[in-house]
């Protein structure tokens, strides 16, 4: 499969490509064979991330910009997002209670 310089003839590298907010979401050097290309969400963070090396990174952000979800292709995740207490079980002094979100 063809690279993106590739596909448009170009010859002068590195080759990168940015969104409208300056944020790079595309890189080549071609005497290397390397690529890498960034995807950001609406706040500008970046979600994800994949290279010609075949590592790739997703992110996930709460409302405030803070990371609570990573994942990458080694393996590793952390998932702080999160999760639904409604209809959980816990026991205070001996006795069960099943939670119901109260809103």
């Amino acid at each position: 499969m063809k690279t993106i310089a590739q596909q448009l003839n170009v010859k002068d590298f590195p080759f990168q490509i940015k969104d409208k907010n300056v944020n790079r979401i595309y890189y080549e050097d071609s005497r290397v064979g390397y690529w890498e290309k960034i995807e950001f969400d609406s706040n500008g963070n970046k979600i994800y991330f994949e290279d010609s090396r075949g590592f790739w990174e997703k992110k996930e952000y709460d409302s405030r910009g803070n990371e609570i979800y990573y994942e990458n292709s080694n393996g590793n995740v952390v998932d702080n997002r999160p999760k639904p207490v409604e209809g959980k079980i816990v026991e205070i002094d001996g006795k069960k209670y099943q939670l119901k979100e109260v809103k």
